[in-house]
């Protein structure tokens, strides 16, 4: 199989048939990943230089009113410690990630019925003010297509919702019967017409996916043409319908990183907490294989414990005990080295996505 020529047609047209994605997706030994990865920053390189953008993360509430067989805080797991973080908690956490530099900020949380519009409104605008020139995020779940256009009103400008799968019968397998697939994408297609920076993707080796599913992924993720696309392997929960499910595949997430990239040039392609979590070096190699964002975790330790989405998550960003005090500081610093060691920089910029 002349898998490099199959990687130069792809990098000049941007699609493949099914039977070209499954070759491409292979695991055979002579794949050549690394010229994959190669031609992966090749690209980065042309639409964005050699800057990786930092994403200041808070988890401000773990209470989800959803079911997702995946996932740790789901509202049928009553083992999990649930909290709320308060408005001024939010705002302090903003305003302390901007005096260290950080200009962009995303609001994460399970579907929480607490935080009406009108707490996030308020929650954005307050930090619009506070932080005026750094990009909002939110990474909430689904809402109304009236909601979601109050909230970019206020001053929201990106919206992060993984599609989890493009896939309907895999979707349902993952989800309980009341949620829905139809309605999820409609709510991605609703995001992108209000004017978000619209974030998508998928878990990787999620129990039942095979390569049928990730090239369906690929095919959505080619035609809906996000702005963002955020990926890493499926880690089971311990309290889940899949706590005995093995961990996704690292370096298939790593294969599926370098392929976005070459299909969607200028996205913005993170190298997300999950790879970390499976792999110390998840970072460099997610970047090494595309990726141009990470995420730097603002949430309290004592929250972000409890945001346990799968095992292993809290302790992904963790200081020592003896060394808090200067924990945003201290994880810049940790994230710049690891950066660095790749021969890319850290960019302080909001890192919007390049339209030209």
């Amino acid at each position: 199989m002349d898998y490099q020529g199959l990687i130069d047609k792809y990098e000049k047209e941007r699609d493949l048939d099914d039977a070209e994605f499954e070759a491409l997706l292979s695991n055979e030994d002579d794949f050549p990943s690394e010229y994959l990865d190669f031609k992966a920053r090749k690209a980065r390189e042309r639409a964005y230089g050699k800057g990786v953008y930092l994403r200041g993360l808070i988890e401000f509430t773990n209470h989800c009113r959803n079911n997702c067989y995946y996932c740790g805080i789901r509202c049928g797991n009553k083992k999990v410690k649930r909290y709320r973080l308060s408005e001024e908690q939010i705002l302090s956490i903003s305003e302390s990630g901007y005096r260290k530099g950080l200009r962009t900020f995303v609001l994460q949380g399970g579907e929480d019925a607490f935080f009406t519009d009108d707490r996030l409104v308020s929650i954005i605008a307050k930090v619009r003010e506070a932080c005026p020139d750094a990009a909002i995020t939110l990474s909430i779940g689904e809402r109304s297509r009236k909601s979601y256009e109050r909230l970019y009103g206020a001053g929201a400008n990106r919206f992060l919702l993984r599609h989890e799968t493009a896939d309907r019968a895999h979707y349902e397998a993952l989800h309980p019967k009341e949620m829905s697939y139809e309605h999820r994408m409609d709510c991605l297609k609703d995001l992108k017409k209000i004017g978000y920076q619209v974030g998508c993707g998928m878990m990787v080796g999620s129990p039942g996916q095979s390569s049928r599913e990730l090239i369906r992924d690929l095919h959505f993720i080619r035609d809906f043409k996000p702005h963002m696309v955020g990926i890493g392997p499926f880690i089971p929960h311990h309290d889940t319908p899949f706590a005995s499910c093995p961990s996704g595949s690292v370096d298939m997430t790593l294969r599926l990183l370098a392929i976005i990239r070459l299909l969607l040039p200028k996205v913005l392609l993170p190298a997300t907490t999950a790879l970390r979590t499976l792999d110390p070096k998840g970072y460099e190699k997610g970047l090494l294989a595309g990726a141009n964002v990470i995420m730097i975790n603002l949430t309290p330790p004592e929250a972000r414990i409890k945001y346990s989405l799968y095992d292993g998550k809290g302790l992904s960003q963790m200081v020592p005990k003896e060394m808090e005090g200067d924990e945003v500081g201290l994880l810049l610093d940790e994230i710049k080295k690891k950066v660095q060691s790749t021969g890319y920089i850290v960019s302080l910029e909001r890192g919007d996505y390049k339209n030209s």
